[in-house]
């Protein structure tokens, strides 16, 4: 049997010749690595990876041992549209050179690393989901950035998984100002009319799962769940590669 009769010798071949010429790079520092989309040693010792204890509802982690089943104050304040949040990573100095480059740097071959975690954090909203959806990019952010970091990680977490994926469910209807420098409130009420069901037939009576790169206060998760649920959904639930840690909640 020839090589070419052997399509995934092929791909090897192909594939070591390629690194071979294009050595492969930690996504977070650039330096060389074994293989494509992994995380060198370093960067890897920077990351805090989530663990409980957590918020039942939102994922957040407590600094200290509590209950399990117990829920933060914001949420217990202002209970969310979503059923349950999980995320990978603390949003730390590490995860963010990871995230940006991700977002920003056309360093999508990361979501190979991420879906993994993304599925090992999200075991509990992943479980018995229907659909995962990616939070929208408006089209004017889209056209600029060329990709939409939240349906890349989608779907890889959608290989990974075995789950459908849902790429155009939501659309974002306005082209809302950044929420990083926002608070609470402001980035509750900055994307509150900004997303719409695009596809009720993929959510109607469906358990859907958000995925996002980042949850910081969670507003635009629950937007995105608050539309997801007035359009049919069952439940919605949400995984994100990263979560912030608020100092101000």
């Amino acid at each position: 049997m020839t090589l070419a009769a052997r399509p995934g010798v092929a791909r090897v071949a192909l594939g070591r010749l390629i690194d071979a010429v294009l050595p492969p790079r930690c996504i977070g520092c650039g330096a060389v690595v074994d293989a494509q989309g992994r995380v060198c040693a370093p960067c890897f010792a920077g990351l805090t990876f989530i663990a409980l204890p957590l918020c039942a509802c939102c994922g957040v982690p407590f600094p200290v041992r509590v209950p399990a089943g117990t829920v933060c104050a914001a949420c217990l304040a202002e209970p969310p549209c979503f059923a349950i949040a999980r995320a990978a990573l603390v949003y730390s100095d590490g995860a963010r050179s990871l995230v940006l480059g991700f977002k920003h740097g056309d360093r999508t071959e990361g979501a190979v690393a991420f879906a993994p975690w993304l599925a090992r954090a999200g075991a509990e909203v992943l479980g018995d989901a229907d659909v995962l959806v990616p939070v929208p990019l408006h089209r004017r952010r889209l056209f600029a950035r060329r990709y939409n970091q939240a349906a890349v990680l989608a779907l890889a977490l959608g290989r990974v998984t075995g789950l459908a994926v849902a790429v155009d469910a939501l659309a974002r209807r306005h082209d809302t100002p950044s929420q990083g420098t926002l608070g609470r409130a402001a980035r509750r009420a900055n994307v509150e009319h900004a997303f719409a069901v695009r596809r009720p037939d993929a959510v109607r009576d469906r358990r859907v799962v958000l995925v996002d790169d980042v949850m910081t206060s969670g507003a635009t998760a629950d937007a995105c769940a608050r539309v997801l649920m007035h359009a049919g959904a069952a439940r919605v639930g949400v995984v994100t590669l990263a979560r912030a840690v608020l100092a101000d909640p």
